[in-house]
């Protein structure tokens, strides 16, 4: 069976804020696991740090886990929280910006192909 979970520890509760760390002027991420069919990322934005608008071919599910981030979906601007979650549509244009240090999982669903 195929090693589908990497770079984090199995069988043990964990608190997914501890398994990325801030980088000053940087944004830090660890893949967790990517194929053809997901991708799952924890990423740690230092604040003033984006991923400016692009587009993926899957849908997007973004978890706060840490501080405050602005998604921009569409060129409307969403919150975002600790605790909360959005969606970023398939092959709409998206960014993600850290109001302040800002800690998230994104979780991308890509279609069968």
């Amino acid at each position: 069976m195929e090693n589908i979970m990497k770079n984090i520890n199995k069988g043990e509760a964990l608190d997914l804020r501890e398994q990325v760390s801030y980088l000053d002027g940087q944004i830090a991420s660890k893949t967790l696991t990517q194929n053809a069919h997901h991708n799952m990322t924890l990423f740690a934005f230092d604040k003033g740090e984006e991923i400016s608008s692009h587009e993926s071919g899957g849908d997007a599910m973004v978890i706060a886990l840490d501080g405050q981030g602005m998604i921009t979906i569409d060129g409307q601007a969403h919150p975002l929280a600790a605790g909360q979650t959005i969606i970023m549509p398939a092959k709409r244009p998206h960014a993600v910006y850290a109001q302040e240090r800002f800690k998230m999982l994104l979780i991308v669903f890509f279609p069968e192909a």
